[in-house]
């Protein structure tokens, strides 16, 4: 009877020890991603399926985004070269990326292309003529949070913000 259960308790920890091999790809995309900088892009829609967006570049180059919202809180950017090889894997929606956009200067279209499309309703405040987009993420990787872009009806960038996410608040869970 010993022997059966340690035979039993090996077989387990192997499948234990599997699955959590095969985790890491799903739980650390941008690790995996940035494996395969240098690959083409068939190498890294086989790791990683079709891309929500695709977006040529005007240097160039594309970016494939893999977006987890409107739920998730991360969209991956792969970046390719001219010849279509991944040059880099990143998650779009941390802080330091989301604080790159430029009030002023950028539109709808560079918004886009940096951190994909918007998952979320869009939004439309008449009174100060703007038009919002929200992505979900995690402000300094912590606080699960809302960033918005403002875009005046030109489309051009005039304002983004930092909220709390509304689905994390236990109060609004109860409603």
């Amino acid at each position: 009877m010993i022997p059966v259960i340690a035979n039993g308790a090996r077989r387990l920890t192997l499948a234990l020890g599997v699955a959590m091999l095969s985790a890491c790809t799903t739980l650390m995309p941008a690790q995996e991603g940035t494996r395969l900088v240098g690959q083409p892009q068939a190498a890294v829609q086989a790791a990683f399926g079709p891309p929500t967006d695709v977006f040529p570049l005007r240097d160039g180059t594309s970016r494939w985004i893999y977006s987890k919202q409107p739920l998730g809180q991360y969209a991956y950017g792969a970046d390719f070269d001219p010849s279509g090889n991944l040059t880099a894997f990143r998650n779009m929606l941390s802080t330091p990326e989301l604080y790159k956009a430029q009030v002023n200067t950028w539109t709808k279209r560079d918004v886009a292309e940096h951190f994909g499309m918007t998952r979320l309703p869009v939004d439309y405040y008449p009174l100060m003529r703007r038009e919002v987009w929200s992505y979900r993420f995690r402000h300094e990787d912590m606080w699960p949070s809302l960033f918005n872009f403002y875009f005046d009806d030109a489309g051009i960038l005039r304002q983004t913000q930092i909220t709390p996410d509304p689905l994390y608040d236990p109060a609004e869970r109860r409603r």
